[in-house]
């Protein structure tokens, strides 16, 4: 049940919590999960008459945590109530430390509310969809169930409650998702850019306070008033910005002596705000720091720094400017990461410490799901800087801990997130259960979330997988959930998500909430076994042909797709690569160093893909740097996208060659018309060396595929895409290196849409002429935010 953030300014933990119990089955539109923390999670359809029928909230009440009165915002007090009177939404915009959060938190709690009541929520590093849910379970006791995208609307139909969101740095489009999942609400949104115009509500800049408001501010923070000639001269130095005035006050505050700092240092303030601060301070924030633009439950600060009071420590932070309070916690606040980078002495946190500390918290029966979703950046960022310090194993750890609590918490951005991290991480680290788990789990969120693409090829891949094991309840379980896989835009309506093809569950489920496995007029239609040969969506595959004599070669049972589903990583998350610090902790994206620990020795990335090219990538703008849309399956048309399609391919392009059985083997005889000795047959010549690109290539993963030199530093090779379509990639250079490049299309809707960008594959041969390098890259996006989850490395090898 959510808590209601009543005025004694207390904190419960994390504030929407799942009513029910937090370890049972969960719901997602017509599909019923038990989450699995071993073998896998299971799905089957809902029986008649189980499906939830969620009850509204008799008082929707969630309000900020309560903080200070902001100084000098009556006008824009005034203009966010004006456009809620006129029942228009409204987006307040500005850059970091201007205030908008502060306003943003008094404004919910001060205006009137009207109609149904006020919900405040943070959507820091969240997905619309995430926050769409978190404004559902706002308004609605739901006992563990998230409705599809299609029913979202209907049951927040009549709910006109005022929805202040936090941090919502989206795009049009997102903030659109969000409104529209709420559609008689009213919302009130902070970000840094104006997006929100026209029919879709107001904007309305927040800039730095006045004169006067500034001189109140620092009276308010000194207890008595300065210069006022060196308050105007701090308030133009700082122009007007509340955080920058706030940290000149904290430093004169620390040193009554030395009085308010000259105008020209107001924005050099950090280092001496460190230089005032204690031991304990210090290393908390630091740890802060260490966790980038995550935020923190003082209990964990508390733990991990060996701060007793570190409610009260991070709250006197937050007072000098250098923290932020958020609901859950706190976070770093805005330029405090380079500057403490930059200060000598600070020693790293132990990477297996955090690491250790987390996956056992994540992984204990008490902590809720909730919480665990609250601390998804957190955990995110933790696998982030291990793989980054060499350290899958510990990435591994993290990812695999914290998997069934988002899966239970029905936060399905996050959750797939998580994943796209955990899956190449375990890749790397060799570790080939967690792979499968990893593979079956994002397999079930693409049947969640109705990706019918995504979920057929990873469901299959993830039962070859456990096969492979030896798991068998692994593999039943990929089997069991193949059956409930969303069928295509226009299916039956007994289908899982007949009517929705952007999620799951139906629009208008049949009356009885539900359709029963057992009956075969409402079942979804089955996928065949992997061991069977096919995945819905794929060609079906045909024996290969042996490059050596043309007979048929077994094929694989399944398409094991390793590119198309299997590296994906943040969903929006780019892993940059920090350099190495002096002392040899590795450094993450802006944030603080880290102990990576003990080396685990010398390890080989592992093979990526048997096809050269297919890409999982996100499309739309970036969100703090951050896809807000989950991962899509692209298809890159210009090479292989699976892996039996890449079999097929060396099949294809020996299909108009001459038989090769016609040629004689060496040493075999024929018999003379007559009745004489048989005449022995001559030696045929030796075919020579391949060279360049030339012949069949194996990747390790067991897809193949054939060049065909078409001349001057060229070479082609044909195949069946993803789509069924039959494409053609030239591939050119010269030497050792060659490349293609090809672009990629949306398959978000389950068909090929439009074309997002791009993307470049090069291979390189080794010295030995007989393995290659293959590395993918996005060569170019139509617009920011593209990202390729499947463009790392792997091998080939010429087929003897």
């Amino acid at each position: 049940m959510a808590d209601t953030g009543e005025d004694d300014g207390t904190r419960t933990g994390n504030r929407v919590d799942i009513d029910g119990d937090a370890t049972g089955p969960v719901i997602a539109g017509n599909y019923n999960v038990v989450v699995d923390a071993q073998h896998g999670s299971t799905v089957t359809v809902l029986m008649d008459g189980r499906r939830p029928r969620p009850r509204r909230r008799d008082r929707i009440r969630l309000l900020p945590r309560r903080q200070g009165t902001p100084v000098g915002r009556d006008a824009d007090l005034a203009a966010i109530a004006a456009a809620l009177h006129a029942g228009e939404s409204v987006q307040l915009w500005g850059p970091s430390g201007v205030g908008k959060s502060a306003l943003l938190r008094y404004a919910a709690r001060t205006l009137d509310a009207g109609g149904d009541g006020v919900v405040f929520l943070d959507a820091a590093r969240r997905e619309p969809e995430d926050l769409a849910q978190d404004i559902f379970e706002a308004c609605h006791s739901t006992g563990g169930y998230a409705p599809s995208r299609g029913e979202l609307p209907q049951l927040m139909e009549g709910v006109e409650a005022t929805v202040y969101v936090d941090n919502a740095d989206y795009t049009a489009e997102q903030l659109r998702t969000v409104m529209d999942a709420a559609p008689d609400a009213l919302f009130v949104f902070a970000g840094r850019e104006e997006v929100l115009q026209g029919t879709d509500g107001r904007a309305h800049r927040v800039e730095g306070v006045t004169r006067d408001a500034a001189a109140e501010l620092l009276t308010r923070e000194l207890g008595g008033s300065g210069d006022p000639d060196l308050v105007t001269a701090l308030w133009e130095a700082a122009a007007g910005t509340p955080l920058l005035l706030l940290r000149a006050a904290a430093v004169a505050r620390l040193d009554p002596a030395a009085g308010l700092p000259r105008p020209g240092a107001v924005r050099e303030l950090l280092h001496p705000l460190f230089d005032r601060l204690d031991e304990p301070s210090l290393r908390a924030l630091h740890l802060l720091g260490t966790f980038r633009d995550a935020e923190l439950d003082p209990e964990h600060i508390g733990a991990l720094s060996g701060t007793p009071d570190a409610a009260a420590l991070c709250a006197g932070l937050a007072g000098l400017g250098l923290a932020e309070e958020t609901e859950l916690g706190y976070r770093v606040a805005d330029g405090v990461i380079a500057a403490l980078r930059e200060r000598q002495g600070l020693r790293p946190y132990a990477l297996e410490r955090l690491c250790g500390y987390f996956a056992d918290w994540a992984a204990r029966p008490e902590t809720l799901a909730a919480q665990v979703a609250g601390h998804a950046r957190a955990l995110e960022v933790l696998a982030e800087l291990a793989e980054q310090s060499g350290r899958a194993d510990l990435a591994v750890r993290v990812v695999r801990a914290a998997s069934p609590a988002l899966a239970r918490s029905l936060r399905f951005g996050v959750w797939g997130r998580l994943l796209d991290q955990g899956l190449p991480a375990a890749q790397r680290a060799g570790d080939r259960q967690a792979e499968a788990y990893f593979t079956h789990e994002r397999g079930v969120r693409a049947v969640l979330t109705g990706n019918r693409v995504l979920a057929a090829v990873l469901l299959a891949e993830a039962g070859i997988l456990w096969r492979q094991l030896g798991d068998t309840q692994g593999a039943d379980a990929a089997a069991n959930a193949q059956q409930y896989v969303p069928q295509e835009p226009g299916a039956g309506a007994g289908s899982p998500d007949a009517g929705s093809p952007d999620g799951p569950g139906e629009v208008n489920p049949p009356e009885g909430g539900g359709s029963d496995v057992g009956s075969s007029s409402t079942d979804p239609t089955p996928l065949q076994d992997p061991t069977a040969g096919t995945v819905p969506g794929t060609p079906a595959p045909e024996p290969a042909l042996t490059p050596e004599t043309g007979a048929s070669m077994p094929t694989d049972p399944g398409p094991t797709a390793p590119d198309m589903p299997t590296v994906p990583s943040d969903p929006g998350v780019p892993v940059a690569s920090d350099p190495v610090s002096a002392s040899g902790a590795a450094t993450s994206g802006g944030g603080m160093p880290v102990d990576p620990g003990p080396p685990l020795g010398s390890a080989s990335l592992p093979p990526g893909a048997a096809d050269l090219g297919g890409a999982v990538v996100t499309g739309g703008a970036p969100v703090a740097g951050v896809s807000a849309a989950v991962a899509t399956a692209l298809k890159v048309a210009a090479v292989i996208a699976a892996l039996t399609i890449a079999v097929v391919a060396v099949q294809q392009s020996q299909d108009g060659s001459e038989s090769r059985s016609a040629t004689p083997v060496s040493g075999s005889t024929t018999m003379d018309a007559g009745f004489g000795d048989p005449t022995p047959e001559p030696e045929p010549e030796p075919e020579p060396e391949p060279t360049g690109l030339a012949g069949v290539w194996w990747s390790s993963e067991g897809g193949g595929i054939e060049f065909v030199e078409a001349g001057a530093g060229r070479y082609t090779a044909r195949a069946r895409d993803v789509c069924g379509d039959t494409i053609t990639a030239e591939f050119s250079g010269g030497g050792d290196t060659y490349s293609a490049t090809a672009p990629a299309y949306d398959m978000s809707s389950g068909s090929c849409g439009e074309v997002l960008g791009q993307v470049r594959t090069t291979i390189t041969i080794g010295e030995d002429g007989d393995t290659a390098s293959v590395t993918r890259e996005m060569a170019s996006t139509v617009r920011e935010g593209v990202t390729c989850y499947t463009c790392t490395p792997f091998t080939l090898t010429r087929a003897s």
